[in-house]
């Protein structure tokens, strides 16, 4: 049994896919984000761009665009392909302004391998694939939350999650020496950090454009855009993959990579 074949017959027992696919005659699913729009929101300042007004604000779109940016003049982030992430968000449960904010979920596991073996089985990271361009991360934030933060705050978020996408961008997330692989031994330096990287990145001229909404909260962008949506998508699931299918699996991501 090919791979192709071993596909169908995991769609016919309505088992999870290994591969998700969307193309242009199928979107990728948009949803808007739930949240109190405070009737005393405060007034918004003319000369930030945020697009049309009285037309939906598309947060993944907004987003992509900007780390693209980020990604193409932070010299520690141009390993980074932002065609191959995907922007989403999560709705926030409660209106509470701590809690998660943002989070980068790997599509491959350590090493950059698609199949990883555990306790005799084999497994599989779900993969998705837009418009034949297969992603290598997913990027997700807790919306409305995020936007309740401060215009700083909300900058040291994104570069926060940049900078766990590993140097080699191969699915991988960035691993340091020692016990505390993804944040260091302190979590508030390596904060302190992003934010020295996000001022350099403002400071050298970046473009308000794609920025401006970041000085806007959740009240704010819906009065001006009457709603907000953004790519709604559940985290990639780990399916165990059968002995006579890992070779061929692996073939076929290497030559997709």
């Amino acid at each position: 049994m090919d791979v192709l074949e071993f596909e169908r017959s995991r769609t016919m027992w309505n088992a999870p896919p290994f591969v998700v696919s969307w193309r242009n005659d199928q979107a990728l699913p948009l949803r808007e984000v739930r949240g109190t729009v405070r009737s005393y929101a405060k007034p918004i300042p003319p000369w930030v761009e945020t697009g049309t007004n009285d037309v939906a604000f598309d947060f993944s779109t907004a987003v992509r665009e900007l780390c693209a940016d980020i990604c193409r003049h932070t010299p520690e982030l141009n390993h980074i392909n932002s065609q191959q992430i995907l922007f989403g968000f999560t709705q926030a449960r409660n209106g509470r302004g701590h809690g998660l904010q943002a989070r980068v979920t790997p599509l491959r596991f350590a090493g950059g391998h698609l199949v990883r073996e555990s306790r005799g089985r084999l497994f599989q990271v779900q993969r998705f694939v837009v418009d034949d361009i297969e992603m290598m991360y997913l990027m997700t934030f807790c919306l409305p939350r995020f936007f309740n933060q401060d215009f700083d705050e909300k900058f040291v978020t994104i570069f926060h999650e940049l900078f766990h996408i590993g140097p080699n961008f191969d699915g991988d997330l960035r691993r340091h020496h020692g016990r505390y692989c993804l944040h260091t031994h302190s979590k508030a330096g390596y904060d302190a950090r992003m934010a020295h990287h996000a001022r350099a990145y403002l400071s050298a001229g970046a473009n308000p454009r794609l920025h401006g909404f970041l000085r806007l909260d959740y009240s704010q962008l819906c009065a001006r855009h009457g709603k907000v949506v953004g790519c709604a998508l559940p985290r990639a699931k780990i399916l165990p993959v059968p002995l006579d299918q890992a070779g061929s699996l692996e073939r076929v991501a290497s030559r997709r990579d």
